[in-house]
């Protein structure tokens, strides 16, 4: 029964595979070539042995992987105990260097591709699916057979689909990482009763059955993947690896030196260059150890990807309520907010950024190598979170980070995040930019005391006692994996 299956599904993809090179020939956009080297992978597949390899896992994102951290957790994990990683992806950012130095894990890229550049918007975006399509195929048709194929999503489109039919060739174990649905995304843009919406939704709901196990990051979206999908989900929380912890001031101060030659707002303020000390806007060396400097500003951090469900113009708006604070004679700390990240609405938000006229509050857009990401958190006064969950279901992973090296922090409210951020126990929940503003306010009157609620939430994240990452994937992910016997 299982050859009758899988010699349907060839011939399904053979068809697949000539009538797109056929359309895709008329419309000029790639050489008959691509069709051809397509039908052949799958012909050459038949003749190899499609039993699976019993320490190999291919780890798939249709994503930037240096931007994927949880995938990338996957991947190390998985080599802790044995496997090796095909790591599936697209190399845009620079990966972890776990990732790079682990001979475990080889990373397979495949390309960000675009379809058609004229043209109706749906001609364009199905002829983007179709190439994504090929592309994906050589790619998992190419590598070693794995014993199972781990998948992010969203994106979904195409990955679901061709994923689950590459693995029944192959004989390989299906698994999707949930972090969230890929339909409610598009809604942002184009708004829930739209046709490719509806697709979308349809194409998730009806796919993501096939898979032989899931994960997910919340229990809100396990319950609901059971109650209104059939799709039964296991929990995998994002925790924070050892990387996120508090920062050394020797750290800090390195980190900060460097960040200084780049960036205004880490540089020392007023001191003479010539006297010997090294200074920076938050730290100084003379001679021998690091001290934070006594007049030093507080230091605000947010991570993005600059995408639209989470709105930035919040938090500019808290900061400049945050000034007016300070100018009406407020005893509050000057602020350096360092929002990190890369993504399509960046430049939108520099530009809003470039018109604010702020004396107290000075803000930076760094984009930050893997490595040092977890410093500058472990070396901040305060987190702000502004992603706001397109679902409902998913979880901020910034935040996990954050708590993580200890970080106290302000998130905006909605349908889970309490799952997270205890409100007025490791941070508080705010609704909107007035909220915010009066947060921060409140947060930062005493400092730096050590004492004060921005004091105790750190003091509580100290002795939460939470898991890190290799804990509960170990205790996760580990027992789906032996209980299949592979």
């Amino acid at each position: 029964m299982a050859d009758t299956n899988r010699s349907v599904i060839v011939v399904i993809l053979l068809i697949a595979g000539i009538v797109s090179g056929y359309y895709l020939t008329q419309f000029g956009l790639i050489y008959p070539a691509i069709a051809v080297v397509f039908v052949y992978q799958i012909v050459r597949l038949l003749r190899r042995n499609s039993g699976r390899t019993g320490q190999s896992v291919c780890v798939l994102v249709l994503g930037d992987i240096g931007r994927s951290p949880r995938m990338q957790y996957h991947a190390i994990s998985l080599s802790k105990h044995g496997y090796t990683v095909s790591f599936v992806g697209f190399l845009g950012t620079k990966p972890h260097q776990d990732v790079l130095g682990n001979e475990r894990i080889k990373i397979v890229p495949i390309s960000e591709l675009r379809g058609l550049s004229a043209g109706p918007k749906i001609l364009r975006y199905v002829t983007k699916v179709i190439l994504q399509s090929l592309q994906l195929f050589y790619a998992l048709l190419k590598i070693d057979t794995p014993s199972y194929i781990l998948m992010q999503n969203p994106p979904g489109l195409p990955g679901i689909a061709v994923t689950w039919l590459v693995c029944s060739l192959r004989g390989s174990k299906f698994i999707i990482d949930w972090h969230n649905y890929g339909y409610t995304i598009m809604a942002l843009s184009h708004g829930e009763k739209h046709p490719i919406v509806r697709v979308a939704k349809w194409y998730e709901k009806f796919f993501g059955r096939y898979s032989h196990h899931n994960l997910c990051v919340t229990n809100a979206m396990k319950d609901d993947l059971q109650t209104n999908w059939s799709i039964k989900a296991t929990t995998l929380y994002d925790k924070p690896p050892l990387m996120f912890k508090e920062a050394p001031l020797e750290t800090r101060h390195s980190l900060f030196m460097r960040l200084s030659a780049l960036h205004a707002p880490f540089k020392s303020r007023g001191e003479s260059p010539t006297d010997g000390v090294e200074r920076t806007a938050f730290t100084q060396r003379d001679g021998g150890a690091v001290t934070l400097t006594e007049e030093r500003p507080a230091l605000l951090m947010s991570s993005t990807s600059w995408t639209e469900d989470e709105d930035f113009s919040i938090l500019l708006k808290a900061l400049e309520d945050y000034e007016g604070f300070v100018e009406g004679g407020a005893t509050l700390p000057s602020l350096v907010c360092v929002i990190t990240g890369k993504g399509p609405q960046k430049e939108h938000y520099r530009s809003l950024i470039d018109r604010l006229q702020l004396k107290h509050v000075q803000i930076c857009t760094p984009w930050l190598e893997a490595e040092d990401y977890p410093v500058l958190l472990g070396s901040a006064d305060l987190g702000v979170c502004l992603h706001k969950s397109s679902s409902g279901l998913d979880l901020p992973m910034k935040v996990v980070d954050m708590f993580g090296c200890c970080l106290p922090v302000c998130a905006i409210h909605f349908q889970c995040l309490h799952e997270l951020v205890k409100h007025e126990e490791n941070g508080l929940i705010f609704k909107d930019s007035q909220e915010l503003a009066e947060q921060l306010k409140a947060l930062l009157s005493d400092f730096p005391s050590t004492e004060g609620r921005l004091a105790l939430f750190r003091k509580n994240l100290r002795f939460s006692g939470q898991p890190r990452w290799d804990e509960s994937w170990d205790q996760t992910v580990l027992p789906l994996l032996a209980a299949d016997g592979i």
